[in-house]
């Protein structure tokens, strides 16, 4: 790819879509200096799901949000091979529930599926995912890294500052990508307003060591998903909620929920339950691009950072380069 103009670029966050980003960039020819504020974050509290088909079925999302999705799934193609993380292409599956519906959605919005009825069991390969471990370590590659929250944001002449616990970084231009952290000191009136805008959503999930399904299986109220060795247990949505403690009453109903989706009678396992807290915009679709002049936004995917990563980066690279952006309806500036 020809390189636009080299600058320094200061990502903050060390999520998903910071992480993203930061290797788009970097990989566009750029410095890069990722703000890690360090332990585990929501993105590595998660599944992993690039999951149009299944996503957009279960929301009942309108035609062009789902186009969205779609070609941000299709981005991870030459992203990911670029990056060096891994694709899992496997099937996808929906069992019970208001699974009809779900088929007849994914029909109006043309993505390929198959539906057995009398076995109430939806499935595409539409959908795909990623182990977070291995892809955020795969985006770290090739950026330099700041272990340390960042605390303040200022402008300095024609540079931004950013004050960190463990010291203050300078670049050309600054991207946030702080998930639904609490806003930082320094900012202006807008980019305070607009980062104002991002709810938190706490999300449970069980890590067991045991394979309990060879490919994603999803159903009314939880899914299965391989990860590593074993699988993962998801997941919840808790508006609202901050805590990075887990509920163990909602885990209980996350695993009677998953049992129910195997069709396995209930038996004993090691689980490691974790929580993590992702942000949402209030229209559902993610803030990405400037928020102003140096200063962009990669922020707010909801339960989907992992889908919309790369598209999400790609359209702040462009504008860090100053080129129009290729998804304006992700502009932060759609909410000023």
């Amino acid at each position: 790819m020809p390189l636009f103009n080299s600058q320094d670029i200061l990502v903050v966050g060390a999520g998903v879509l910071g992480l993203c980003t930061a290797a788009e960039l970097a990989r566009r020819g750029h410095s890069v200096t990722v703000v890690d504020p360090g332990g585990l974050n929501a993105s590595a509290v998660a599944a992993g799901m690039i999951a149009p088909a299944m996503e957009s079925a279960v929301d009942d999302l309108s035609p062009d949000h789902a186009a969205l999705l779609r070609r941000a799934r299709d981005t991870w193609l030459e992203f990911a091979a670029a990056t060096g993380v891994r694709l899992d292409r496997d099937l996808a599956e929906w069992r019970g529930g208001n699974v009809e519906t779900l088929a007849a959605r994914l029909a109006s919005l043309g993505f390929a599926h198959e539906f057995d009825r009398e076995a109430g069991r939806l499935t595409t390969r539409e959908d795909w995912k990623v182990e977070p471990e291995q892809a955020l370590e795969a985006l770290s590659g090739g950026v330099r890294r700041v272990e340390g929250r960042a605390t303040r944001l200022t402008r300095v002449g024609a540079r931004w500052r950013v004050e960190t616990t463990a010291g203050s970084v300078e670049a050309d231009q600054a991207v946030l990508g702080i998930g639904a952290a609490r806003p930082m000191e320094g900012l202006t009136e807008t980019t305070a307003r607009l980062l104002a805008l991002i709810s938190p959503i706490r999300g449970q999930i069980g890590v067991v060591g045991e394979r309990l399904s060879d490919h994603v299986v999803r159903g009314p109220g939880a899914y299965v998903a391989p990860m590593g060795e074993g699988c993962v247990i998801g997941a919840t949505m808790e508006a609202g909620e901050r805590s990075l403690t887990p509920d163990l009453e909602r885990s209980a109903q996350l695993l009677a929920a998953a049992w129910a989706v195997l069709g396995q009678a209930p038996r004993p396992l090691e689980i490691d339950w974790r929580a993590g807290v992702r942000g949402a915009t209030p229209d559902g679709l993610p803030m990405a691009g400037a928020a102003e002049d140096g200063l962009h936004l990669a922020l707010g995917p909801r339960r989907n950072g992992w889908l919309l990563g790369p598209l999400v980066a790609s359209v702040v690279a462009d504008e860090v380069e100053g080129r129009p952006s290729k998804e304006p309806t992700l502009s932060p500036r759609r909410f000023i």
